[in-house]
């Protein structure tokens, strides 16, 4: 995402939220309240497709449905930066993987792998977990600390966990899901990260800036068997690193690679 673009969707945020920063608030509390409404914008999409999804079942349409799935997925992807740190529990609901005996991937092996449109179940709790998640954004303290948390762990998984085939291996949208969670990694940093550790460490936040650009780079392929995986790795690591590095120069704990319980 460009400079100009991240800057045009914080002055739109601030305008929908009316996102009034508190006298005590520090910098990164207040840029952190400036990715809310990205993280609204990105569950709410999710929530309405999977609310299409739910519509397309109920006629028996399986090509509907499947192209609901793919609408909610995306904007599910977008913000998991957030997800597993803040809200474990409704994660797990909603996108475990790979032993996936509900939420997205459980749905999407019966719609995508046989062909089966008799969902209804999957597709109910899928919707209340994401109406639930809804609410939640809207009012959940963000906080700096664990937004970093989510963006490193976010960054190391797509090098780890995602660039060997990925985890929407069934419905061949794996490619999609890293291109959406890089979105979300840069619109993280940009938004809350970029200016304190560009003031305290310039160099530091070149390399980030340029880790993150890698990443978009190497993911911009036509498919998933042309990515440098390597390569991809190596960025994601050392994205990490970058980030761990800088972590004590805004006041803040280097961030965690291991998923909230």
């Amino acid at each position: 995402m460009s400079y100009t673009r991240v800057v045009a969707v914080a002055a739109l945020c601030i305008g929908v939220f009316n996102l009034a920063p508190s006298a005590s608030a520090s910098p990164l509390d207040e840029a952190a309240e400036h990715y809310r409404p990205y993280l609204a914008e990105g569950i709410t999409a999710a929530l309405k497709g999977a609310k299409t999804l739910q519509t397309q079942v109920a006629a028996d349409d399986l090509e509907g449905a499947k192209a609901a799935w793919l609408s909610a997925r995306a904007g599910w992807e977008r913000s998991e930066v957030f997800t597993s740190g803040f809200v474990p529990k409704l994660d797990q609901e909603i996108d475990a993987w790979p032993n996936a005996t509900t939420g997205f991937h459980a749905i999407e092996a019966r719609l995508f792998g046989t062909g089966d449109v008799h969902v209804k179940n999957d597709v109910d709790d899928l919707v209340a977990h994401l109406t639930e998640l809804d609410g939640t954004v809207r009012k959940v303290a963000l906080t700096p600390q664990g937004l970093l948390n989510g963006t490193a762990q976010l960054a190391y998984e797509v090098g780890e966990s995602k660039s060997d085939g990925g985890e929407s291996r069934i419905s061949g949208t794996s490619l999609d899901d890293m291109r959406n969670n890089i979105g979300g990694i840069d619109f993280a940093y940009s938004t809350i990260f970029a200016a304190e550790i560009e003031a305290r460490d310039p160099k530091l936040a070149a390399t980030a800036r340029a880790k993150i650009e890698q990443l978009k780079a190497l993911v911009a392929v036509k498919d998933l068997t042309q990515i440098d995986v390597p390569t991809l790795r190596n960025v994601t690591e050392e994205l990490v690193v970058a980030l761990q590095s800088a972590a004590p120069k805004i006041g803040l704990g280097p961030p965690s690679l291991e998923p909230t319980p």
